[in-house]
């Protein structure tokens, strides 16, 4: 199992621990800048303590209004919290601060230096206020972006658990009727032909194996799925008479490292049975597969009966839409051609994997 990695956390965390570095370097640079041959640490603690207030009101709105009001929808509760906070706050410090400066006058110290407005600047408690909801404002902007990431790449997840969930469903239901169908009639061939009996029993078993088996593999050998397009076609041949004009061409020679996610094409090749032959009128499924500049094309076509009703596709050819464009993002092409009453077509172009 691939190990749960949350990135947009991590990547958050580094960008406030990058920013808040760089404003406690500020003085030691700002020393730096003046020429200073020493720099006192005194007046570093002193620079840093300005800062302090807006470290715990980032880590208050951080860690605990953020997510317990704002992410909750609980924006006025937040607006109101968050203004008591700053105000309060702010407020406090400008009066302990002018007591101090009174006290220092009257002493004739130098504590007025040591002990100035606790802010990043020396502006009155009400700029500071407003200095403090920009924090907020740019700290919720950063929560809200990292959050939207986060958010996406669940969605991502889920989609992806969900696509394999209905993979597996759809692996298993290739086609139920079909399975159903096709032990009838070697029922049937038994009396018939039980020579033939035997060989459609052995390509079935080949295909239950590929389904059951061979496809748990994220990426199969094109070789490998073309060799269960062909036992699908060679038992479909037995329920259907001379008048179904089955044709599978695949260009060779193949790349025998090339692979491909599995039951991607079968799916097209089932519908085009499903829905293009007719056991009244002369059907055909046209298939045609190749390789060349590193992707795999396939093309299939099948005749249309328009006196029944044709729903070409369904669930599975949706699922299917769904599966290439969480495999391949936008590296895919996949053209359906309905616009002709006789014809129904299908081009599918994938990259390939070497092995």
């Amino acid at each position: 199992m691939a190990r749960n990695t949350n990135k947009p956390a991590i990547g958050e965390g580094l960008l406030y621990f990058t920013v808040w570095s760089m404003a406690l370097l500020v003085p030691i640079l700002n020393s730096k800048m003046m020429s200073e041959e020493h720099i006192y640490l005194v007046n570093l603690f002193t620079a840093w303590s300005k800062l302090l207030p807006y470290i715990l009101i980032f880590v208050i709105n951080n860690t605990i209004l953020v997510p317990h009001l704002l992410f909750k929808h609980r924006y006025v509760a937040y607006i109101m919290v968050t203004v008591v906070m700053l105000v309060a706050m702010f407020f406090s410090l400008e009066y302990y601060q002018n007591s101090i400066q009174r006290h220092s006058y009257a002493a004739g110290g130098e504590l007025y230096i040591i002990h100035g407005r606790a802010a990043f600047t020396d502006l009155a408690w009400h700029w500071n206020v407003l200095l403090g909801m920009f924090l907020l404002g740019v700290n919720c902007a950063i929560k809200y972006m990292f959050k939207s990431i986060n958010d996406e790449q669940r969605m991502i997840a889920l989609e992806r658990q969900s696509l394999q969930v209905e993979m597996d469903y759809l692996k298993y239901q290739i086609n139920p009727h079909f399975f159903m169908n096709t032990l009838n009639n070697i029922h049937a061939l038994v009396d018939i032909d039980p020579e033939a009996a035997k060989d459609t029993v052995i390509e079935l078993s080949k295909m239950m194996r590929y389904v059951l088996y061979d496809s748990e593999s994220a990426l199969i050998k094109v070789s490998n799925d073309i060799q269960f397009i062909e036992n699908y076609i060679n038992l479909m041949r037995i329920r259907y008479t001379d008048k179904v004009d089955v044709r599978l061409d695949v260009e060779e020679p193949l790349p025998m490292n090339a692979q491909i996610p599995p039951l991607l094409l079968i799916v097209f090749v089932e519908n085009a049975f499903k829905h293009g032959v007719s056991y009244n009128k002369s059907s055909f499924v046209h298939i045609n597969i190749r390789i060349a500049e590193s992707r795999l094309y396939c093309e299939v076509r099948n005749s249309r009966h328009l006196q029944s009703p044709d729903k070409s596709g369904g669930v599975g050819l949706d699922n299917t839409k769904k599966r290439l464009r969480l495999l391949f993002n936008d590296d895919y092409s996949l053209r359906i051609d309905d616009k002709s009453e006789l014809e129904y077509k299908v081009e599918l172009s994938i990259p390939i994997k070497r092995c």
